[in-house]
This record gives C-alpha cells, structure tokens and sequence, in this order.
C-alpha cells in the first residue's frame, strides 16, 4: 500500500500500478470497471466545457482550445440535462463484487456529479451573483494570463476570443440574474471600481507580448470588452435597491454539501467545536512562541522582489532535500519545482480575480510552476507581509510539499479517475497540514520568529472554519464575518472583505482547511496505532499525498479499512429532491 522508499518517478506508474493490485484496486469479475472508467472519462471532458471559472486556485482546469464560456439560459437548460444522464448512468453502474478502491472510485465519481447539482441549483450562483459573471468574462481571460509568456500564437488566438466573447457573456448575464443579493452586490460593486484604468493598464502590458498581427484586433476588442463592463456596472447599481439580504445556503442545504459532495460526516456543529479548539490551541502556541522570541530583533523584508526570487529558489530545493532527508516525504525528481516569480504588469492588473499563481497541470508536467510576488516593500495583505520576510511558511502550503507538489503527483495517477477530482476537503487539508508538518518536522528551526507567522496563519484556518459555518447557517452575514475576521485573526479589512466574499458564495469551501488536517492527523494516529513498530512516516505521507485529490473519507477506507465515516448514497443528487 505504501512506497517503501523514495522511487525514481519514471518507475512510479508500473510500481504503482502493482500497489494497486495488492491493495485489491484492480476490478473483480463481478464488476465492470471498464463502464466507470469510460464514464469518468467523458463526464471530465465534459465538465471541461461547462465547470464554471472562480477566484480560487485549486479547481482551474485545462480547457480545449476551442473552448467558449457559454451561461445562455439554453446553455444551463442542456447542463441540467446532461448531469440527470451522468447521474443516471452512474447510477446503472453495479458495483457488486468490486474491490474498496474500485467502490472508493465509484464514489469519487458520485462526488464530482453532485458537485455539478451543487453549483446548478445548491449554490446557484448564476442566478443570485453578479461577481460570477465578472469571472466568466474576465476571468476567463485572467486564466490564461497565468502561465509565463512567451505567448504562443494558439494562446493568443484563445486570448483574442476569450476577450471577444465578454460583452456576450455580460448580456447573458442581464438574463440569468434573476434573484440577486445585494451583498454578492456591493462585492461586484466594489471589485469594477476604477476598471478602466485596471484594463487600461492591462493594454499597455500586454501589447508587447502580442504579435503585431494581433494587435489591432487585441485594441478592439479590449474597447468593445471595456464598454460592456462599465455598462454591466451601471446596470448592476441600477437593480442594487431593495435586493434580499440573504446568501445563507441554510442547514438542509449545508448538509448537502457535506455528505454529498464533501463526502464528510460530520454535524456544523462537530465542525464548529472542532475549529474553536484549534483556534484556541494556535493562540497558545502562538504566546509560547513570543515568549521564546524575547529579545529577537523583527526579521527585516527582503528589499526586491529580485532577493525574495532568490531566496525562494534556494528555500525550494532545501525543502525538496529536508523532505528525504528527515524520513518524510519522498520526492521524486521529475516533478518539477515551484518558483516565485516577479508579478508580470499584465497579470496585476487583475490579481482581483484571483490568486496569482500557475500551478500548471496534466498536460504541462515538464514546466515548473509560478507564484507571482509583488514589490515586498510595498504589500500589505497577510499572507505577502509574511512572505515579504521569509518564502517558506507559504511555500510549503501553495508549492512543496502543499499544493503544487500534491498536485502533481496525483495528475501522475495510474488510476485516471483520481487525477481530476479537486478540493473538497483533501487538497486544502494536505496544504494545511503541511505547514504545521513542517514546523514540528524542524524546518523552522533556523528562524523561531516565523514560527508565529505560521501560528498565525494557524489561527486564520481554525477561523475560517467558523466563519464558513455561521455564513452557510445564516448566523453571520457577509459584512459580520469580515469584522469578525479582520479584528479576531487579526488580519487587514481588504484581505477580510475577500475572504468574507468567496466564504459566502462557495460554502464548505473554508472549513477544507482546518477540518482536512484534522482528518489527516487522525488517519496518521490511527494508522500507526495499527501497524504498531512497522509505521513508517514517509511511507503513510506517500499514500496521502498520491491520493491527495480523494476525501479522507475514502482514504480511510482504502488505508484503515474503516467505511464508517463514508456517507450513505442518497436516492438522488437532484437538488429538487432535498
């Protein structure tokens, strides 16, 4: 079940592939492994045409080249017909006979169609949230933006047409917002204030990266994209009076997510409980460690994002080796590195829209990945004032061993199934977990002051799971949970106000984080409790890490044995039926 040591990565598929056999993942007769296969295959390709673009990092996916955002009433009148079939067919699919990790496939599968159920009709998104259809059209383009140039002519040529295809995007826009709320409002509002000159900064950047073809096309159709934005702001002031307050899912629906999508079996408030003593437990750890920090001269910021580059590269490639070194991760050499990079002038202008970083993905395996920084003398949000003094305490979360890492070694799967599956617990529990991993491991030995910038960050985690809960429930409205975040944390009200925002609209989402880890640390005690002297750290992190796009839930179950925290299947996924 485990790698038994760090295996060049070349040989990963065939030794994996043999794994998966002695762990009973192969099909049974009884079970026809090919039809789910099959199925997962055609529902990613399709959820590659209809996933809709968010802020977040974790679900971007690659897209065809021809691909075109389409949210016409016809377009998500065809979604829900097309997911009723997925759902059908999966449901034809008999599972008697099949091994865990086939049922555990089974289910990955089940998850990412109720998802799609979620975001139709859970979370409606399309129909209450102005700021939806701002990442639809400019956020479609924002994604393209990500990779480092140069720009090569079939990017430009998506580009082009992404652009073009805005002012279609925001009429439709007009006819789908039909019950909108006014804080998603005031977000939207807010977020295209001063967007002219935000575009007009994005022009003079990106014109030189363009060939002198595409230029002239790239001007009109970028005028033609800022009009329609500007009037999509004035027609969203237009409706703004009277608008429900309302964003709040509400328990039946909170529970939804949970146990359908999520895959988690716990109660909101098992959760809350949860948070507040992992809160608690940061603050004192936190005191502890100003304690031992008497005396300490403040670490001083790097003077150029040229100096945060550099000490960042050499951070990466220390990390890579204290990983092996220390018995706890292996690292395989073909997977690429995580750098930062100096924040491009046509990416900043629309950093709004989401993290600024390129994680790559299935099809660029070869490239390293990118995290763009700002000038560390200038930021001033949470995470950028802690990464303007020290790279790591965020590296080890978004690049090794966290996310990019993770990530690249699931898209390297033998079992295609769990490339795809993105962030419902497990991918943001692993970038969690691995901060503190980190720390307790020794890596930040050499600098006990940021030990509290990760206590910190600690402390945010366990509050956003609170936070995430009260918004889902209703108790805290959008404004609440950013005061209460900006003064409890505390961090500045800009990154709050974000937070508060992508919070309310993608329930579920904040308590991956704290709840994740929690899974991870219990699976780690239980795991070695059971296996006793042969419990071998590296090897329970490969298993967690290869799988890392698979809830806990079924992890637990493939690793322990233990079905007991796997939700019952519900007679259906439809949202009508709940």
């Amino acid at each position: 079940m485990y790698f038994v040591e760090m295996i060049p990565f070349r040989t990963l598929p065939a030794f994996l592939s043999a794994v998966l056999l002695l762990t009973g993942m192969s099909a049974n007769a009884e079970f026809q492994r090919s039809r789910l296969d099959t199925l997962s295959e055609t529902f990613w390709k399709w959820r590659a045409t209809e996933q809709p673009f968010t802020n977040d990092d974790i679900p971007r996916i690659e897209r065809s080249s021809d691909f075109v955002v389409d949210w016409s009433p016809d377009a998500v009148r065809t979604y829900h017909r097309q997911i009723e079939e997925f759902e059908k067919q999966w449901r034809a699919l008999d599972t008697a006979g099949a091994s865990v990790g086939d049922q555990a496939d089974y289910r990955l599968l089940g998850s990412a169609i109720a998802r799609v159920y979620w975001e139709l009709d859970g979370m409606p998104m399309w129909r209450e949230n102005p700021d939806f259809y701002l990442q639809q059209s400019l956020g479609s383009v924002y994604a393209l933006l990500l990779p480092p140039a140069p720009f090569a002519a079939e990017r430009q040529s998506q580009l082009l047409a992404r652009l073009e295809r805005i002012p279609a995007t925001l009429v439709v826009a007009r006819e789908n917002l039909t019950d909108m709320r006014g804080p998603y409002v005031r977000v939207t509002k807010s977020s295209l204030e001063g967007i002219e000159g935000r575009l007009d900064r994005y022009e003079a950047a990106m014109l030189p990266e363009l060939s002198e073809a595409n230029r002239a096309r790239f001007r009109k159709d970028l005028t033609t994209a800022k009009e329609a934005l500007v009037s999509y702001r004035s027609w969203i002031d237009s409706k703004a009076a009277g608008l429900p307050e309302k964003t709040a899912v509400g328990r039946e629906g909170y529970l939804y997510f949970l146990r359908n999508v999520a895959l988690l079996s716990y109660t909101p408030e098992q959760m809350l409980a949860m948070g507040r003593q992992e809160w608690e437990r940061s603050v004192a750890f936190e005191s502890f460690a100003r304690a031992a920090n008497t005396g300490r001269p403040k670490l001083p910021v790097f003077p150029t994002v040229a100096a945060q580059v550099e000490s960042a590269d050499k951070a990466e490639l220390a990390i890579r080796e204290y990983l092996v070194s220390h018995g706890i991760l292996s690292v395989p050499p073909e997977i690429k590195h995580y750098r930062d990079r100096p924040l491009p002038a046509y990416v900043a202008p629309f950093s709004f829209l989401g993290v600024t970083d390129d994680l790559t993905g299935p099809s660029r395996l070869d490239q390293d990945s990118s995290s763009y920084k700002s000038d560390p003398t200038k930021v001033k949000g949470f995470f950028s004032v802690i990464t303007a003094m020290d790279t790591r305490p965020l590296m080890v979360h978004e690049g090794i061993p966290g996310h990019y890492f993770q990530m690249a070694w699931s898209w390297h799967h033998p079992d295609p199934i769990r490339r795809h599956y993105y962030d419902s617990e497990s991918n943001e529990g692993i970038g969690f977990y691995a901060e503190e991993m980190m720390l307790e491991a020794g890596l930040f030995d050499d600098a006990p002051l940021m030990k509290e910038s990760i206590y910190s960050m600690m402390r945010l985690r366990a509050l956003r799971t609170e936070v995430d809960i009260r918004l889902a429930l209703g108790t805290f409205t959008l404004e609440q949970a950013a005061d209460y975040l900006a003064s409890t944390v505390p961090m500045d009200m800009p990154t709050a106000r974000s937070e508060a925002a992508m919070f309310a609209s993608t329930p579920g989402q904040a308590i991956t984080y704290q709840i994740g880890k929690l899974d991870i640390i219990r699976m780690l005690s239980d795991a070695r409790h059971k296996e006793g002297d042969s419990f071998r750290l590296q090897r329970f992190h490969d298993f967690v890490w290869l799988n890392g796009n698979v809830p806990f839930a079924l992890q637990r179950w493939e690793l322990l044995g233990d079905v007991s925290e796997v939700p019952a299947i519900p007679a259906s996924f439809a949202w009508t039926s709940h």
